[in-house]
């Protein structure tokens, strides 16, 4: 499946659109990570760890554990702040400021996550990510992914964040 096929599926999907028929459609390959096509909470408990572990390296400046979780590929897209980022040499780019030795960065959590499925490799998850410091929050807003199943876990092809 390509890039641009999951992301149509997956705005399809969440459009409430082709549930029962692309949705379910695509060819299973091999992974290790629990496949879509799992229970629906078993899935969502899986990503929801791994993003937990994910803001977990960002408090921690593990920038690159963070981007563990974005494919490795130069298809790899991010928008966020009315821009788009192609690569997942650009998206690093982009954040590595806030990882550089004495930079300010905020406390990261996710919440309000919902996992659809997109057939066996493939889901759409939804959710807010959540930056604070101390007991204010100083960003926060809604994101929309694309992931793939792959041998080393759900990782993210596209990611669309907005802040509120």
């Amino acid at each position: 499946m390509t890039l641009l096929r999951a992301i149509l599926l997956a705005c399809c999907c969440a459009a409430g659109g082709a549930a029962g028929t692309a949705c379910a459609g695509t060819a299973a390959t091999p992974g290790t990570a629990p496949a879509a096509t799992a229970s629906p909470a078993a899935l969502t408990a899986a990503i929801e760890a791994q993003f937990r572990r994910s803001a977990a390296a960002w408090n921690r400046g593990d920038l690159d554990a963070f981007m563990a979780d974005y494919v490795h590929d130069s298809t790899t897209t991010y928008v966020a702040r009315g821009h788009l980022r192609h690569g997942w040499d650009a998206i690093r780019a982009g954040y590595a400021p806030r990882f550089a030795p004495g930079a300010r960065r905020d406390s990261l959590h996710f919440e309000d996550f919902a996992v659809r499925p997109l057939g066996a490799d493939y889901a759409a998850v939804f959710g807010r990510f959540v930056l604070s410091r101390g007991d204010s929050v100083t960003s926060s807003g809604p994101f929309t992914l694309v992931m793939q199943r792959r041998p080393d876990g759900w990782k993210i092809l596209h990611d669309h964040s907005s802040s509120d």
